[in-house]
């Protein structure tokens, strides 16, 4: 653990004690509150480039995720749920009533699973390139995850995911523990389609044209949110409260890239829904 990690308070961020992690944060801008979370391995960097966009106007809450980035791990298993928890229990502990929340992949699953288990702290929900089932990945994608295991820390060394935690984490030598977590989560198989469909805030989906998962997959979403069942109406009588973006010329690696992004994101964020 980060010894000063309880007490401690720089321009760059806080640790928040939540269920028993000492979770990392950072706040940028004033306003609105936008929680943001990462993907699989990565930390807040993650949205180094947009994240100054998406401050103009709001309060955006950056988070390293439990073994992630600044977070140091516990002693349990890396779960959707579990971080769900945290951050609900992160939003309460800066005394919000709600938030949006903004999560990208291994992100946007723990940001959907909070939305699913405190619906009542999330104001609308941002959800970018994950499924909301397991059998929603691509098969390939689905081997690479079966065949995932402790032997691909030492392989993914040379990366720039890898280069970014050796130079913020607080114990490096976790890195081959923090890959065998993730590994064995994403081999667990899951199926929120009920709880998507009962979901009662509003809903962005974005993928990328080139994603992980099908467009199919993405229209299925969008369908259980009540998306694409009608005409809208020249009045838009009919118009749902939920959207889906899929951006041109991405994929799940560059997503976060995309000039489309963050004017989709903030026209959700701000747009008065029916």
């Amino acid at each position: 653990m980060n010894p000063n990690a309880a007490s401690s308070k720089t321009a760059k961020g806080d640790y928040a004690k939540v269920n028993g992690l000492e979770l990392y944060y950072q706040i940028h801008g004033t306003g609105e509150p936008l929680v943001l979370l990462h993907g699989g391995l990565g930390s807040t960097e993650m949205f180094g480039p947009i994240l100054p966009q998406l401050a103009q106007g709001r309060q955006v809450i950056a988070v390293d995720l439990q073994a992630h980035g600044r977070t140091a791990d516990i002693d349990r298993p890396i779960r959707y749920e579990f971080m769900a928890d945290d951050i609900a229990a992160l939003i309460r502990h800066l005394g919000l009533e709600q938030a949006d929340l903004m999560g990208y992949s291994l992100g946007a699953g723990t940001a959907l699973r909070t939305a699913i288990q405190h619906p009542q702290l999330v104001r609308r929900l941002v959800v970018i390139s994950t499924p909301f089932k397991r059998q929603g990945w691509y098969p390939e994608v689905l081997a690479g995850m079966n065949a995932m295991g402790p032997e691909a820390a030492e392989a993914m060394k040379p990366s720039p995911i890898y280069r970014v935690y050796a130079q913020i984490a607080p114990r490096v030598e976790d890195w081959p523990r923090l890959v065998s977590k993730v590994a064995e989560m994403l081999r667990q198989e899951y199926d929120w389609s009920a709880e998507v469909a009962a979901l009662p805030m509003p809903v962005l989906l974005v993928f990328a044209d080139a994603d992980s998962m099908p467009p199919s997959h993405a229209a299925e979403f969008y369908g259980l949110l009540g998306g694409g069942k009608q005409d809208a109406g020249w009045d838009h009588a009919n118009m749902p409260q939920n959207w889906l973006a899929i951006l041109p010329g991405t994929s799940h690696y560059s997503l976060l890239a995309s000039p489309l992004l963050t004017p989709i994101v903030a026209a959700f964020l701000r747009t008065h829904m029916p």
